[in-house]
């Protein structure tokens, strides 16, 4: 693959950048009105579903978080757990995902479960509730925003980019994307077991600072069904939602992160995020410095101080 920059140094960093973020989505890699009714167990009994389960904490206006490929909602734990106290939290648990069932083979991931998020808001009689999503998850809340703007109030997107393959270069297609995306699926699945948790070992280290995140998300991986993520990962790779950023009008915050231990300088991370969001009328635009990919655990205080202000603007 060919990443463009102008510069021979920012060609190689780009690289690095890109590469690292391509691992981080295989490794997996808004406020509200408070609703009396109905209560977090009647919409857990009223909606089912082979894409994906909710479990409903707290009382409060509706927060909806959304974990990224491969994860568990446990990467919300200690957020959902704060936030309970004021919001009736919804964390997602998607199919095939950290020992999440999976019954769909190599089919189509990101737009059914994208169908049953809005399902769910509709189910559970959710007034515009806000949506928070990391990686593939803040993808697949842009999606559901740009489709169903009526059914979220307000997006929170965690270091994920409208169009994945951008990374690649600024001129590359979801079509050029497709073949790329292709034999990365099949590595993923073809792999032993052996292998397979030897590369996500590697590539955790590129995730995350923290080291206890670093052996979760190991674990999680190595329990997902992997069909389950290489479907995920080719819809995340060829999925371009770029073209419905103008007409929204959801309000979106997208934070990214900035790592000077490896990372690409932070003008390079400035420049891609702006660009790619450039067209989003009103989108704020954050860096958080000192992360990688897993903000929530590398800068858990900045993390919850920037979901505080979010939920209160």
């Amino acid at each position: 693959m060919m990443f463009m920059s102008h510069h021979g140094g920012g060609r190689r960093l780009l690289r690095a950048f890109a590469i690292a973020s391509a691992v981080a989505l295989g490794a997996g890699v808004v406020a509200s009105a408070v609703q009396a009714e109905p209560s977090p167990a009647a919409a857990r009994a009223a909606f089912v579903s082979d894409r994906l389960s909710v479990e409903v904490i707290g009382s409060g206006p509706d927060v909806i978080l959304i974990p990224g490929l491969a994860s568990s909602r446990e990467v919300w734990r200690p957020l959902a757990t704060r936030l309970s106290a004021t919001h009736r939290v919804h964390l997602v648990q998607l199919a095939g995902f950290a020992g999440a069932p999976w019954s769909h083979g190599d089919g189509p991931f990101v737009a059914p479960e994208v169908a049953e998020l809005a399902r769910y808001v509709e189910t559970a009689g959710l007034q515009r509730p806000a949506v928070i999503g990391h990686s593939m998850g803040g993808l697949s809340g842009l999606l559901l925003a740009q489709a169903h703007p009526e059914r979220v109030g307000r997006l929170m997107i965690v270091d994920a980019l409208p169009f994945y393959s951008a990374l690649f270069g600024p001129t590359v297609t979801a079509e050029q994307a497709r073949p790329f995306a292709a034999q990365a699926a099949a590595a993923m699945v073809a792999a032993d077991e052996a292998t397979f948790r030897a590369q996500q070992t590697q590539v955790a280290q590129g995730l995350a600072r923290d080291p206890a995140m670093r052996e979760t998300m190991v674990d999680w991986s190595m329990a997902s069904d992997r069909r389950a993520v290489a479907a995920a990962l080719t819809d995340v790779m060829t999925t371009d939602a770029r073209p419905g950023l103008a007409a929204m009008t959801t309000p979106v915050t997208a934070l990214y992160a900035v790592d000077a231990d490896g990372g690409p300088p932070p003008a390079m991370a400035q420049a891609l995020w702006e660009r790619e969001y450039a067209t989003l009328p009103g989108v704020r635009v954050i860096r958080v410095e000192g992360s990688r990919h897993f903000i929530m655990a590398d800068q858990p205080e900045r993390f919850a101080s920037l979901v505080d202000q979010f939920l209160a603007d």
